[in-house]
């Protein structure tokens, strides 16, 4: 009797999973095979599922009214330039409160985290007007500016919360050893890092490459990303619920794709201390 407890938990917590999991998918299923629906059938009612004539009219006239591999390039520099750039900030940052902290380094990291409390809009105009009259609009180094600035807040947290887990002894050693502060951070922390480092990427790209709000708002046409991309089929005319799905569906692919590829080291760094 006490072992039939356990597997009954065990099979609920199952259930449980897979139903969410599914609750979670649909919408990205939905969405797909709405793509490969005429507009008639992708609005009629009831809906139909699977029994619907397949066609690819949709990807037809997405491309033919776009270029996607224009704004597919311009989320690629944009989220991998931004992160980049965040990196580079971060680590040492992340370094300095994580092994030299201060009396308020607590108070710091709180008051970093809680600037991702603001709501965009509250600082939409200042950001707009400096970018404005410093020629940043609809660029992409713009956007990789403010990217990284607003998803700063979480690489430093990740990175500072990754680097507490590794002893403080090693990198003494390393200073005994001679080893300089650049030499200490490169050589010796970033390798024990790794782990932690890469989910960091992997989590900041793909929240680079979903902002819609930044994106829309700075770009206009040189710029714009896969965002800006999907936002261009929603017309005074209605939604193209079929183009519309296809536009989508065509730019969270990549991301997807990285994501599954690289699902085994993000959980492991996440793993690494992030959750602990």
């Amino acid at each position: 009797m006490a072992r039939a407890v356990p597997a009954r938990r065990k099979m609920l917590t199952t259930i449980l999973g897979w139903t969410i999991g599914l609750a979670i998918f649909f919408p990205i299923l939905w969405t797909f095979l709405t793509g490969f629906k005429t507009e008639a059938e992708a609005i009629a009612s009831p809906p139909s599922f699977l029994l619907f004539d397949w066609t690819l009219s949709a990807y037809d006239a997405v491309n033919q009214r776009t270029d996607y591999l224009k704004h597919f390039w311009n989320s690629v520099v944009i989220s991998f330039g931004s992160t980049g750039l965040g990196l580079l900030i971060a680590v040492p940052a992340a370094w300095a409160m994580a092994f030299v902290p201060a009396k308020h380094t607590k108070d710091v990291l709180m008051w970093m985290l809680s600037t991702k409390m603001l709501p965009p809009v509250g600082v939409l105009i200042p950001i707009y007007l400096i970018f404005r009259d410093t020629g940043l609009l609809d660029t992409r180094f713009g956007l990789v500016i403010v990217l990284t600035l607003i998803n700063l807040p979480i690489i430093i947290w990740m990175l500072f919360t990754y680097f507490r887990e590794i002893p403080v002894d090693i990198l003494e050693a390393a200073r005994m050893d001679g080893a300089e502060l650049r030499a200490e951070i490169l050589f010796v922390l970033v390798p024990m890092a790794v782990p932690g480092i890469a989910s960091t990427l992997l989590l900041n790209v793909i929240l680079a490459w979903n902002e819609a709000f930044w994106t829309l708002n700075l770009t206009a046409a040189k710029a714009a990303p896969l965002t800006a991309f999907i936002a261009s089929f929603s017309s005074p005319e209605g939604l193209f619920y079929a183009k519309l799905s296809a536009a989508s569906t065509m730019a969270i692919a990549p991301i997807l794709i990285v994501g599954w590829f690289s699902q085994k080291q993000l959980v492991r760094g996440l793993t690494f201390g992030a959750v602990k």
